[in-house]
Order: C-alpha cells, then structure tokens, then sequence
C-alpha cells in the first residue's frame, strides 16, 4: 500500500475489539507482532483517552482520539469522492493517515487539516513531516474551518456533530461537497451525510450514505439532562400516567437514528440490565418532561410512565410505527439540508426535500 497504516501508528497503542468491546494495550517494543498485526487489522484503534489527561497502559475512562478502521476510512473517503487537484479541508488530524491519504490523491499543498487537541496535532504533523506529506495541520477549532484556505472543493469530518457549523458552507465551492458524521440529540446513531452546496452557496443538501460511529466534536458534546432534575423521587413516579406498550426493545434499539430525526430536542439514556428488568428512559430537552419503558425479561409487553407537557414515549412510539410501516428504513433512504447560517437542519425521506422537516 502507497499510505500504510502503520506509518501513523504510534508505538503504545489500545486496539477496540470488536468481538468484545474492549480495549487492550498493545506496545511495539514488548509485542512487536502483535503491533503489527493489529496496525494491519480492520479495527479501530484508540490513540488518546480522556483528552490526554491519561496516564499509564490500562484503558482510561473513555476515548478522545482514535485511528478509525480501515473500512470504514476508505468507503468515506469513495464517498467524498476527491479528485487530483481539488482543495481538501478536514476536520479532525487524528493520526494523520486520512490527511497522507487525501495528500497522496491531491498534493500536500492542496490538504489542510484541523484538530483541536494540541498534541495530537502536534503528533500528527510530525507523522505526516516524517512520511513525506507535509500537509497544513493546524491547532484549532475545527467548526471554524480554515477561511485563509478557502475555498475548497471538499470538506471531510471525522468527528460526529449535531449542529453542522455554517463556516463548512460558507467555505466550500458551489458543487463541493462536505461529507459529515451527523446524528440527532436522541442518542448516538449516526450516519454520514454527503452534502452537496447549492449553486447560490446558502445551502448543502445531500443523501445519507451509510451508518457510523465517531466521538463528538469536543465543543459539541452531549450534557446528559440530570435525572433528579426531572424525576423529583419516587412520587414522581407513583404521580406519572402509566400505560403498556408492546415495542420490542431491540426494534426500539434498531430505529434509533430514524426515531431520533423524527422526534426533536429528546435525550434517550438506557439503564444497565438489573435482575432481567431494563429501563430505557427519555428526557425533553426543552422542558422538564419524561418517560421511561421498562422491558422484563419474559414479559412480551413494557410498563410505560410519562410525565410533563410532551408525552414523550407517545412521540417516540409514533416514530418508532412510522419506522415499522414504512419498511424499516435505514439512514440511506434519508437525506440533510442545512445552511451556511448555521440554522437547524431540515431531514427529508425518499428524495422529497420539499417535505422536508426540522430536526
């Protein structure tokens, strides 16, 4: 291969199992194999933990950089569709292999990258010097883009958002297209959008390509609603209109991205399995209502309890039949407006953007 991996790779390591979800340290000097074996699999690999404030070989409490798996970096990169010559703008340096990638297709001087953690990008940079593709790395908020570069033919983002900043719009040629990790407030689904910018430059608009899973953009990062600011102890619960509903928990689990882009400004947190009993609950981001469904083990129907202006679970079921009646689509069959001003985003089903909605 032209760009190897393992080029970018650095020596301490946490490779995430797929099989197993976990994260296991591996160094080059110790386990000289099993670094390369590992730095050629199509796995993720973990970077960073906890901003950097880490310390040690054991995990740490969650993950702030990574090396995405391979797969998935060569179907967003077949998304973009990049082409010699064409100005690249990404968001998120990470390791550096995705800008060598990018550079190896357009030219160095046509790649600038942005990352917002000052020594991953200084890691990166030093990745890229030392391979030969001395790209533009730059320390920076990457939501503001890199104006002094504009414009650009391509925009890629390898960190999840809500909110796609206008400064991608504004900054992106009339045809080019911004390929972005989208997903609602309503969990962590999400998908890419390739968005295409309109001849008159004030919108981008594009289809969902495929389901994907990317850390937040730092400034974007969700801030769980605390629950003893909604549910006031247990007589908030004896007070609650409780119903029964027979949504089967992993349909729920699998319709996550489509419920979320049909139900705005709700948070969905599921609780760990206690003695066969699961409760999935659901905060309005505007208000203080609630809902939460309880699944049992055995129990083909969940208890349901809501409270608060929106009867939060009502809305959810509602999507969640949409979801069912119309096939069970997948992110695919969905597709993104949004503008150069920053405003909320409109989602639209089949093609139809006319009918499109907020979200």
């Amino acid at each position: 291969m032209d760009v190897p991996r393992a080029a970018f790779l650095p020596d301490v390591m946490w490779p995430h199992d797929m099989a197993t979800g976990r994260s296991v340290a591996v160094s080059r000097a110790l386990d000289p194999e099993g670094w390369w074996r590992w730095a050629g699999a199509d796995a993720p690999i973990v970077m960073q933990w906890d901003d950097g404030a880490h310390e040690g070989v054991e995990p740490g409490g969650s993950f702030s950089s990574s090396s995405s798996m391979p797969s998935l970096v060569f179907s967003m990169l077949r998304d973009l569709d990049v082409r010699p010559g064409q100005r690249v703008l990404e968001v998120g340096t990470g390791t550096g292999w995705n800008a060598a990638l990018l550079a190896h297709r357009v030219g160095a001087a046509n790649v600038v990258t942005v990352e917002v953690d000052g020594a991953v990008a200084a890691r990166g940079r030093a990745a890229l010097e030392r391979f030969g593709a001395p790209v533009e790395v730059v320390h920076g908020d990457g939501a503001l883009g890199r104006p002094e570069r504009a414009p650009f033919d391509r925009v890629i983002v390898t960190c999840g958002v809500r909110d796609v900043p206008g400064a991608w719009v504004r900054q992106t040629r009339p045809g080019g297209v911004v390929l972005v990790p989208w997903g609602t407030y309503y969990g962590a689904d999400e998908a890419t959008a390739r968005l295409v910018v309109d001849e008159d430059g004030r919108t981008a608009s594009g289809a969902f390509t495929r389901s994907v899973a990317f850390m937040r953009m730092r400034s974007q990062r969700s801030v769980w609603p605390r629950h003893d600011a909604y549910v006031f102890g247990a007589e908030a619960m004896d007070a609650a209109e409780v119903s029964y509903t027979d949504v089967p928990e992993d349909g729920l689990r699998r319709a996550g991205f489509v419920v979320g882009l049909r139900v705005r400004h709700v948070a969905r947190n599921a609780d760990r399995e206690r003695g066969g009993r699961r409760a999935v609950w659901f905060y309005g981001l505007t208000d203080r209502s609630w809902a939460v469904v309880v699944f049992r083990d055995g129990r083909e129907r969940a208890k349901v309890y809501q409270s608060g202006a929106r009867r939060l679970w009502d809305e959810v079921e509602d999507a969640f039949r949409w979801w069912e009646r119309h096939g069970r689509p997948g992110p695919e069959r969905f597709g993104l407006t949004v503008g150069a001003d920053g405003r909320a985003p409109a989602a639209w089903w089949d093609g139809d953007r006319d009918a499109a909605w907020p979200v």
